[in-house]
């Protein structure tokens, strides 16, 4: 008898208004219900569709525990299958992408399927005569996901057949992925640069807590940040910054800065820090980029999507993106105390070549296993996850800021130092945990 699986009110006190048990980032048990519940019946971020641009092009990966192939079939569409050979479960593809042509075809026993998962050929299939395979599974070939939405070029799937539909889910919160795509001067991305892959020896909400927590930056990133400002504080104003200066200081800045950005949350979990301005707001100017972008959709609406330079908008539970920076991130977990981190770099169409520099110089300075503001931020983890074991404290306080009325708003702006968007993740968190 599990602990929390046969007690949904046991489950459900995890969870308090401004705070919440530590269970929910150590226990074995809930990481797994998280996988079946939360990560089945929420719209999780697959890849982009500039990944698989030709038929027969795939890419693979993992949700909530499940071995998936994204592809791009025959009609043009994208399908997502599971990666499970109808045989013997064997994973019918190994590599992490590449294109198929129009067969997939399983190593094991050499069972053929078209790249919308029906099946094609069988070895032998006379073997298969007068047995009851036909009526099984198994004749149908590849299991497909059936929930799969593509929004700008973004692939999100939802594994459960039943739940909440993708609009629903996301809702307004849709509008830093439009700003992302919007950048483009022909208002599409392409995937470039690789992915850069990072284990983190944590649970995957303290990183998707992190993101938006603007209380940290200043004291985490002091060893990092700090000493990029303090070596650039003499110079005179008039000198150029270089872009890594560029792009480290504005992590040093200090509490006021962080509290007058402001964060945004939306229903479901999801949110966003930069309402106001954010770390990216003083990047050098591109300017043929900008005038690629007045040509494109006139003076006043290319200031617009320029003008929002939103921090982390995250949507809740597995993706981050920084549309002023155009980079993404993804929460892949393995273990309640273990999860990958991968980043992803884009490239605007139509935007000159040194917008993509700075993107990539970025992703490498700060998001990638080499970045020295990246392990500021693991360390911490690291150290939360260690410390919960602790006894005498069994409960991780959300307090700051706290407003009791803010369980019932759909949409809320805060000060940005808030905690509310840890607490809405919660919120989220417990919507989509309870039994079926």
């Amino acid at each position: 008898m599990g602990k929390y699986r046969d007690d949904p009110r046991a489950l459900e006190g995890l969870i308090e208004p401004d705070r919440v048990h530590r269970d929910v980032y150590a226990d074995a048990e809930i990481f797994q219900l998280e996988m079946e519940r939360l990560w089945a019946r929420t719209w999780v971020y697959a890849g982009h569709a500039s990944q698989v641009p030709a038929a027969g092009d795939y890419i693979t990966l993992d949700i909530a525990t499940v071995p998936l192939i994204v592809v791009r079939h025959t009609d043009g569409g994208i399908r997502v299958l599971r990666n499970r050979c109808a045989h013997k479960g064997t994973k019918v593809v190994g590599d992490t992408a590449g294109n198929t042509g129009k067969v997939f075809r399983c190593p094991y026993h050499s069972w053929a399927y078209r790249t919308d998962g029906s099946l094609l050929a069988v070895p032998l299939k006379q073997g298969y005569d007068g047995t009851r395979m036909h009526e099984t599974q198994a004749s149908r070939g590849l299991a497909a996901v059936r929930n799969v939405e593509v929004y700008r070029g973004f692939v999100f799937v939802r594994l459960a057949e039943e739940g909440i539909g993708f609009r629903e889910y996301f809702g307004d919160s849709l509008s830093s992925i439009d700003n992302l795509a919007d950048r483009s001067p022909e208002g599409e991305l392409e995937v470039t640069g690789g992915c850069l892959r990072y284990l983190h020896n944590c649970n995957w909400k303290m990183f998707v807590e992190n993101l938006n927590d603007t209380m940290h930056p200043m004291v985490a990133h002091a060893s990092s940040a700090g000493t990029a400002k303090r070596l650039w504080q003499d110079k005179p104003p008039e000198v150029p910054k270089p872009m890594a200066i560029e792009q480290y200081v504005p992590f040093a800045n200090d509490y006021k800065f962080f509290d007058d950005m402001g964060v945004r949350v939306y229903s479901h979990g999801h949110s966003f820090s930069g309402v106001n301005f954010s770390i990216h707001s003083s990047y050098s100017a591109i300017t043929d980029y900008e005038e690629r972008m007045r040509q494109a959709y006139g003076p006043e609406k290319a200031k617009q999507i320029l003008g929002t330079v939103r921090h982390n908008t995250v949507y809740y539970p597995s993706l981050t993106i920084k549309g002023a920076i155009q980079s993404i991130r993804v929460a892949r977990p393995l273990a309640a105390d273990r999860t990958l981190i991968e980043s992803w770099t884009f490239r605007l169409k139509g935007a000159p070549e040194s917008l993509l520099q700075r993107t990539v110089m970025y992703n490498r300075l700060i998001n990638s296993p080499m970045s020295v503001v990246g392990h500021d931020d693991l360390h911490c983890y690291r150290a939360i996850q260690e410390g919960l074991a602790a006894d005498g404290n069994e409960w991780v306080s959300l307090h700051r800021n706290f407003d009791p009325a803010e369980a019932s708003a759909a949409e809320l702006t805060a000060n940005g130092t808030s905690e509310i968007s840890m607490r809405n993740q919660f919120r989220a968190w417990r919507e989509f945990m309870h039994p079926a």
